[in-house]
């Protein structure tokens, strides 16, 4: 079943959230990245793996960590803390959404400033490539207090999905758990930033 219709017979949401865990700048270990599943805002279960700091291979490991498991054919949307993981290590969203086969929703806070963004990419290998996965992940849409770019679905669907997955605040449950679990096994305790 389709996202909108699951909102429209008010019917559970599963999503997954994806976050980084905390890493220091230039490091050479990989960096960790949690996956968190939830049912509306219910902890469901989990997944973790690893990605190169500024490297290009989070897509590739987000796809990994959920085609041919058992998570997968229960979720109906994927969210990720930006699309920026371990630093520079872009998730291409279009690619994402058509691999697993769902809407895809890259979360931020507030829009970001791309002209910064740009500059500090400039410095790293791979330029083009990753001002191609920049851009190609389309739109930043401001549905208050939700801010995100989606490929695979509506925005305004999208939104409506948020609001059933987020308990309170401007962050779905899944993505908070994500940040809170990653951080507490990197540093041995949980941040309050989620």
């Amino acid at each position: 079943m389709d996202l909108a219709a699951l909102i429209r017979q008010k019917k559970q949401i599963r999503a997954i959230g994806f976050d980084d865990a905390p890493f220091k700048r230039h490091q050479q270990e990989k960096v960790s990245i949690a996956g968190v599943i939830c049912t509306n805002t219910r902890f469901e279960g989990m997944v973790w793996g690893k990605i190169e700091a500024d490297g290009n291979d989070a897509t590739k490991t987000i796809c990994q960590l959920l085609v041919g498991k058992k998570f997968l054919p229960q979720l109906h949307l994927i969210l990720l803390d930006g699309i920026g993981f371990g630093g520079f290590n872009l998730v291409d969203l279009p690619q994402l959404a058509q691999r697993l086969e769902l809407p895809c929703v890259a979360m931020m806070r507030k829009p970001p400033n791309l002209t910064k963004m740009k500059l500090a990419m400039s410095r790293l290998p791979n330029y083009e490539e990753r001002l191609l996965i920049l851009e190609q992940a389309g739109k930043i849409y401001a549905y208050p207090p939700f801010f995100f770019q989606v490929y695979g679905e509506q925005p305004r669907v999208i939104a409506q999905a948020l609001i059933q997955l987020t308990d309170h605040g401007k962050v779905p449950e899944a993505l908070r758990l994500a940040h809170l679990v990653g951080a507490a096994v990197i540093n041995g305790q949980s941040s309050s930033q989620a």
